[in-house]
């Protein structure tokens, strides 16, 4: 199971990393949906300059999982994204293969690193008095 934590880290932290850049230096082409109202999403985000924050913290994540410090900072970090990337792909444009791709494997790195999240997820946190 580590081998394929490790794996998912690295494949993630590219998946991002390329992505990430590629919202600031454009060397993939773009396909624009076909939705008018996804088109118009997409318009609002890139004017209100709301991409460029979007595509910095994929940049950070993806280089954070590649680098292998603060991973479980990273995880967080790209949960946001994903959870953004899924409600864009379910509700106003088809295609969601390769972010339900991103997200087991998110879930593979998250499995090796969850004593990170143990305070996160217990519904009564130890508190230091």
């Amino acid at each position: 199971m580590k081998i394929a934590s490790v794996v998912a880290r690295y494949l993630l932290g590219l998946l991002f990393t390329v992505f990430g850049l590629n919202g600031f230096l454009q060397f993939i082409p773009a396909q624009l949906p076909a939705n008018p109202l996804a088109l118009q999403f997409l318009g609002s985000v890139s004017a209100s300059h709301f991409a460029a924050f979007f595509f910095a913290l994929q940049l950070v994540g993806g280089l954070l999982l590649l680098s292998g410090f603060y991973v479980p900072l990273a995880l967080t970090i790209l949960a946001a994204e994903l959870y953004n990337i899924l409600a864009f792909h379910l509700t106003l444009a088809p295609g969601i293969a390769p972010g339900l791709v991103a997200c087991v494997l998110w879930v593979l790195v998250f499995l090796q690193y969850r004593e990170s999240f143990k305070g996160i997820l217990s519904a009564k946190p130890d508190t230091q008095a």
